[in-house]
């Protein structure tokens, strides 16, 4: 059997023309190294699988005069764990370090990541360091939650935060990478991989893996994905909001136990539907189509549906399912609360129509209804 990479491995960026979603950070890092006005202390912020470490490497290689995209490992470039190495020993042994200068090359770049496990003591060891390293050392920290670490520690540095990646950005990324390896791959299902990932590339990646193995060469497809990442089918609710116009209480209910029955949870559907609403409202506007987060052919079923369906009697019903959300937990009968929500979604339309909202709302109504 062949030695298997993991496309995390395999397609980690060795340049930062091929770092996803952080041009603000590559830019930066880019121009202050051809202009010589690094800082000697940088701390990387931002969510897991972002690119901080895979940054920090480039820009490791890459003030040492080696080419971006060099496969060298440089004797010039020490990375250190903070989970596992938190003491103040740890620390002192890397100070100890800094103190010799490199054998050959500019910088001595240390690369310390999960900045935020290391102990109060151990940062204050590191202060002075940081604060006045030699002249051919560079620190590069990197942290998932840089509130973790202390002040003085942020002081002493050039901060970068990195952004969590756009789903767009994350499914052309996906697709070029299924080109390059000749697997077949529907949009949809990038699509729906980068959702999951919650803006981790890596995850994306990871969870791309995952899909090809399934699939044994047959392609990703979007069916294949939503049964392996047990994700409700948007299809579900196009058809929920249908019967819903039609003010029919029956078909919701009966695909809410259909949906039940496949494993999904109540609570995962209230807020999935309240966001298939939210996405109903935004798109009567062709300004606000642009704000979902969804394939171009779900787009325009949203469209196709939103033009069938009243402002107002969506809002209604967003905040419907809104109350069933925030109320769901503390429910002793949590189906029924949700069942409740869609029989109330069902016939608020017949209980108060359009035209008696608009003439509830005028003077002249206002004050008929007084004097009677």
């Amino acid at each position: 059997m062949e030695n298997f990479v993991v496309s995390a491995r395999k397609y980690r960026p060795s340049g930062f023309d091929e770092v996803v979603g952080q041009e603000h950070i590559t830019t930066t890092l880019k121009n202050a190294i051809d202009n010589s006005k690094l800082a000697q202390a940088l701390l990387f912020c931002g969510p897991r699988g972002v690119g901080k470490t895979t940054c920090a490497r480039i820009v490791a290689r890459l003030i040492n005069g080696f080419e971006e995209k060099a496969e060298t490992n440089s004797l010039n470039i020490f990375e250190l764990d903070a989970a596992s190495n938190n003491s103040v020993e740890d620390i002192r042994n890397l100070i100890d370090q800094v103190r010799y200068p490199p054998q050959f090359g500019k910088f001595k770049v240390y690369i310390i990541d999960e900045v935020h496990m290391l102990s109060n003591a151990a940062f204050n060891a590191f202060l002075k360091t940081l604060e006045e390293p030699p002249s051919y050392a560079i620190f590069i920290l990197a942290t998932t939650e840089k509130h973790k670490v202390i002040p003085t520690i942020l002081s002493r540095c050039q901060i970068f935060d990195f952004n969590r990646i756009q789903i767009s950005d994350i499914a052309n990324h996906l697709k070029k990478i299924a080109q390059h390896e000749g697997i077949p791959a529907e949009d949809e299902a990038l699509h729906l991989i980068s959702q999951k990932a919650d803006g981790a590339l890596r995850d994306a990646l990871s969870i791309f893996d995952l899909m090809v193995t399934y699939a044994a060469g047959k392609g990703v497809t979007f069916k294949s994905t939503l049964s392996n990442l047990h994700i409700l089918d948007y299809d579900y609710y196009f058809q929920v909001i249908d019967s819903l116009l039609s003010q029919q209480h029956t078909q919701p209910l009966l695909l809410f136990d259909e949906i039940l029955r496949k494993g999904f949870d109540g609570h995962n559907f209230i807020v999935g539907l309240s966001e298939h609403l939210r996405n109903l409202l935004v798109s009567q506007d062709a300004r606000t189509v642009q704000l979902m987060e969804v394939p171009d052919s779900v787009k325009k079923k949203y469209v196709s549906q939103a033009q069938t369906a009243n402002p107002s009697l969506l809002l209604t019903w967003l905040n419907i399912a809104n109350q069933c959300d925030i109320n769901y937990k503390s429910s002793k009968n949590q189906r029924l609360s949700v069942e409740l929500a869609l029989m109330k979604m069902a016939h608020v339309g017949s209980i108060i129509r359009p035209d008696q909202l608009a003439a509830l709302s005028s003077p002249e109504a206002a004050l008929k209804k007084k004097l009677v």
